[in-house]
């Protein structure tokens, strides 16, 4: 399911839990929720100030290019 992600960070942070290196999500991207899966890689190459959402496949689109202004409704 594609959902909109207003991502703050691009990037995880890493933490330390009983020993063990943990990376945790930051860019709202990630399937596995609160870890971590490498989907912020996706992210590069977004202009800052655009929106962005991503489909089942992980593939970039820009919401002003996808969906219709719901004014005109």
């Amino acid at each position: 399911m594609a959902r909109l992600v207003k991502r703050t960070l691009a990037e995880p942070v890493k933490f330390v839990i009983d020993g063990k290196e943990q990376w945790l999500c930051r860019c709202g991207l990630s399937k596995n929720q609160p870890f971590c899966d490498g989907s912020h890689k996706l992210t590069k190459g977004e202009v800052p100030g655009k929106l962005y959402w991503y489909d089942g496949t992980g593939k970039r689109q820009e919401v002003a290019d996808q969906f219709p202004d719901i004014r005109s409704f």
